[in-house]
């Protein structure tokens, strides 16, 4: 009875797909969509020129973009420029808790935060956000070139720069694979790129280590920081990430960690380890703000940075069991990177 219902789904289907009406309109569908957009330079118009005001703020000269994968130090970062006077830091602006909004942005503050009361402070008062703000900027299009279409982030961040008292800063954690497309509309814009060793990183992410052991972990991975939402996203672009081509969470997470720091490495103004900031952090961090002609006293850098640079990977796996899953993922991005 079943393959007779199939059958006769699959004849009615077919008949469908045969009559001309569907048939053409499914070649112009397809005919249009596989058009490509000839490539145009937007030349002045003869008539009326046109050039765009000096005065832009997405052309500021003092914005300073943070960006990062999830627990590699950017909120300690982002810590540090809020207590720079002249400076407004905004903590991560792509948030689903929606900062701006004090009905949604709650009053939890992570405890791994040392030094943070709150993140919502410097978005107070701008409830009216709201209209460019789109959540699925957390999860979707995380892959963005210098061409992509995206007229409503760009006018949620050029709000964010106009209304910061002083110098701008965004301590983003989503925008590793975008970071194209901030360089081209904020061209101006120094992008410091922040990253930490993928093992004690990951030992971060997961919030329960004991039922997340190494042995039941690719059953037990409950995601705390959208790792599968980003690899389903990613995977048009990077097929590895598929979960049914990779199902070990720890492989998912280094493919990103590993992409994240291509990603970020080839695009930044600057790259900075966690681990030397938090080895060397007057050091480190005054290296990083003499470049952007910013100065904070040694004793501030001292009381926000953690200086415990012990990792703790250890604890939760020996060395091969890292180094097997690890060994695996670089020898497919070798293979999918190789040279023609």
């Amino acid at each position: 009875m079943v393959n007779k219902f199939k059958n006769l789904s699959f004849s009615l289907f077919n008949k469908f797909l045969s009559h001309p009406t569907s048939s053409n309109t499914l070649e112009q569908f397809f005919r249009r969509n596989n058009v490509a957009v000839p490539k145009l330079d937007n030349l002045p118009n003869p008539y009326y020129p046109f050039e765009v005001a000096a005065d832009d703020p997405c052309l500021r000269n003092d914005i300073i973009l943070i960006t990062s994968r999830f627990r590699a130090g950017s909120t300690l970062f982002w810590n540090l420029f809020r207590n720079i006077e002249g400076c407004t830091a905004y903590y991560e602006p792509f948030n689903e808790r929606r900062w701006f909004d004090p009905e949604s942005c709650g009053e939890f503050v992570d405890k791994t935060h040392i030094g943070v009361s709150d993140y919502w402070q410097e978005y107070q008062g701008m409830a009216d956000l709201e209209q460019y703000y789109d959540e699925d900027w957390i999860r979707k299009d995380l892959m963005m070139d210098a061409n992509s279409w995206q007229p409503q982030m760009k006018q949620y961040i050029k709000e964010l720069i106009v209304r910061a008292n002083g110098r701008p800063v965004f301590q983003f954690n989503r925008i590793d694979f975008r970071l194209p497309w901030f360089k081209k509309h904020f061209p101006n814009a120094k992008i410091i790129h922040l990253y930490r060793n993928p093992r004690d990183q990951f030992c971060s992410f997961l919030v329960d280590k004991k039922l997340m052991n190494k042995d039941d972990l690719q059953h037990t991975y409950k995601d705390a920081f959208y790792l599968h939402s980003w690899c389903e996203d990613l995977k048009k672009f990077y097929p590895f990430l598929d979960k049914q081509q990779t199902p070990h969470p720890y492989q998912q997470f280094y493919y990103l960690w590993k992409l994240s720091f291509l990603h970020g490495d080839k695009e930044a103004s600057f790259s900075a380890s966690l681990e030397r900031i938090k080895a060397q952090p007057n050091e480190a961090v005054t290296s990083i703000l003499k470049t952007l002609n910013l100065q904070i006293a040694d004793n501030l850098i001292n009381q926000i940075v953690d200086q415990n640079t012990g990792s703790t990977w250890q604890h939760y796996a020996e060395e091969s069991w890292f180094s097997d899953h690890e060994t695996q993922c670089e020898i497919t991005l070798n293979q999918f990177f190789e040279k023609k």
